[in-house]
């Protein structure tokens, strides 16, 4: 619980989140249960991975992007059927109503599936089914986004948009739209410039994640060469003015994940993002989870990190979720929904 004056006002503001991977909500104890059922085995050289206790206190030393995604990549091995990626997945739902979530964008890794033999099919349905089971029970509409990991062959990423193709994962909406994570520096966006032309045309929503360890020049490509309607991180967005100014006039939204870039060493704190000048550049900003079971923070955790490190007023709360929304790919109808719940919670809270 955060020591804001708005603590309450957080708890019960209606949410959505749009940076989440959902292979980053493993938390280390269905870790270790996935892994002997499945019977995979994991690395003893490691003393992390003595116990579910030791996993969690190497969470919190990561040192770097590539110190976590080394931990990342080793977690996701113990998910092998449908099943376990409709439990994982209906967790983090199950989580995100108790923050007050309505509606979530999630990010999944196919390439870090498929490449140790677990069929694209698999982890899409098994998805698609705790999306299913998430919006019956608590009314949490949801999206899915495939992401490519920038670190692998340009070739894969191709390979795997086609397969969501020839699934109709795209024409029957199933898949909303494809992102860009991993790895950034060495890797940029025109890299992709191609499959993110063949979305596009497609009619497939974009975004990439751009600006986190890369610079702006990572930014401007994301938005030249790839064509992104919003971007993922881009805290080292405020080191360019004038990219700044015209990511302000685009209205191009900026997912940030403020508890994230503490735990990656991005920023020593959250008071050292750069998030009261992208308000003052009317940037449109709105605050995310990321990848809570490795960095120990959810939605609710990352809205109160933010708040005690800035003090936001009320107003500024309800723009930065007003701003998720109309950011989000849910349908017309449904933004009106939602932006209508904020407006009644504002209201009725004043």
């Amino acid at each position: 619980m955060c020591n804001s004056k708005l603590h309450k006002f957080l708890e019960g503001l209606p949410k959505v989140e749009l940076h989440l991977h959902i292979e980053g909500t493993l938390l280390p104890e269905l870790l270790f249960k996935l892994a002997a059922t499945n019977k995979i085995e994991l690395p003893k050289s490691d003393p992390a991975f003595a116990s579910p206790e030791a996993l969690q206190a190497r969470y919190d030393r990561f040192t770097s992007l590539s110190d976590f995604l080394h931990y990342y990549y080793i977690g996701m091995s113990v998910l092998l059927t449908e099943a376990d990626f409709t439990f994982l997945a209906y967790e983090y739902f199950t989580r995100a109503h108790a923050d007050k979530c309505v509606h979530a964008e999630i990010f999944f890794d196919p390439q870090a599936h498929t490449t140790r033999g677990v069929a694209y099919d698999t982890v899409v349905k098994g998805i698609a089914e705790a999306q299913r089971k998430a919006k019956e029970d608590f009314g949490i509409t949801s999206k899915l986004i495939m992401c490519f990991l920038r670190d692998m062959a340009v070739a894969s990423a191709n390979d795997h948009f086609t397969l969501a193709e020839n699934h109709s994962y795209f024409a029957d909406g199933t898949i909303a739209g494809i992102g860009l994570d991993s790895a950034e520096v060495g890797f940029p966006p025109e890299l992709f410039r191609d499959v993110y032309a063949q979305a596009k045309e497609a009619g497939v929503h974009r975004t990439a994640h751009a600006g986190e360890e890369g610079g702006p020049d990572y930014l401007s490509g994301a938005l030249d060469n790839l064509q992104v309607e919003r971007i993922d991180h881009g805290v080292r967005l405020a080191e360019d003015p004038e990219l700044m100014k015209r990511v302000a006039q685009e209205g191009k939204l900026l997912t940030l994940c403020p508890i994230s870039n503490v735990k990656l060493q991005v920023v020593k704190a959250v008071s050292e993002l750069p998030i009261r000048k992208f308000l003052d550049a009317g940037v449109q900003i709105c605050f995310n989870s990321d990848d809570p079971a490795y960095f120990g923070g959810y939605l609710l955790d990352n809205f109160c990190a933010v708040e005690e490190a800035f003090g936001l007023s009320i107003e500024e709360w309800k723009g930065s979720a007003q701003a998720a929304v109309r950011g989000s790919w849910a349908d017309e109808e449904r933004k009106e929904e939602i932006l209508s719940q904020i407006d009644a919670y504002v209201t009725n809270y004043n």
